[in-house]
């Protein structure tokens, strides 16, 4: 039984509206998209020239230049050992295929060198740059470096050249990483869009209360309450 109809009714409006402004907020009426698609891809864009790092580490890696390694990798199939021995060739190394042991030797800094060029390319969106190098989609390009430096990274600390297991780990979280994640995205400044960025924060702080508060009234108003 209804304690307080007034109260009641009034929750019940408002819950219904939630739902329908979630309707149509989950409709591609935003550029063709729903809104969580379009805001995610808007704070994308403001948020990609904060993650470009790629300098920083281009620095760093030049300490590396002259120094020989070798590296023991470990491929999932031979698909991905083909790629493997593609991009770290680009890189001037020798590289010996055998099954899934992929074994690449040459200067480290003319590795990372190429890593970071591929990198760059990727994050500046140009695509058909890497394609033309590798003779493969852009993605699966930095996703395969992705993979390599993770085996790279397990294979120098097994060495116990642990240095140079930092300098692969930076290049794959600051310098691959964001090159795949921003990958054909276009960077804009938070200044351009600073209107839309303070209307949907103050919209989402919004739409949360009006649930709350749709809940809070319709248990009220059914005789619920909180007692201390």
């Amino acid at each position: 039984m209804i304690a307080h109809k007034k109260e009641f009714y009034g929750g019940f409006v408002m819950f219904i509206g939630f739902w329908i402004v979630f309707a149509i907020g989950m409709s591609p009426l935003f550029n063709g998209q729903n809104i969580l698609n379009y805001m995610d891809n808007l704070y994308n864009t403001i948020s990609k020239k904060s993650s470009y790092y790629i300098p920083k580490v281009q620095k760093e890696a030049q300490e590396y230049k002259g120094q020989q390694v070798t590296l023991n990798l470990k491929s999932k199939n031979p698909e991905q050992s083909e790629r493997y021995a593609k991009l770290f060739r680009a890189g001037n190394a020798e590289v010996t295929v055998d099954g899934l042991d992929v074994k690449v030797t040459g200067g480290l800094g003319l590795m990372l060198d190429n890593m970071l060029q591929d990198a760059e390319l990727a994050f500046a969106n140009d695509g058909d740059a890497i394609t033309a190098k590798y003779g493969m989609e852009p993605k699966l390009v930095i996703y395969a470096w992705w993979n390599a430096l993770k085996d790279a990274q397990r294979d120098f600390n097994k060495q116990k050249m642990f240095k140079e297991a930092k300098i692969i780990s930076k290049v794959q979280t600051r310098g691959i990483e964001p090159a795949y994640n921003y990958y054909g995205i276009k960077a804009e400044n938070i200044k351009d869009k600073a209107v839309i960025v303070v209307v949907s924060l103050v919209g989402y702080v919004i739409y949360t209360l009006w649930f709350g508060f749709a809940i809070l009234f319709m248990f009220e108003g059914w005789g619920l309450k909180l007692e201390h």
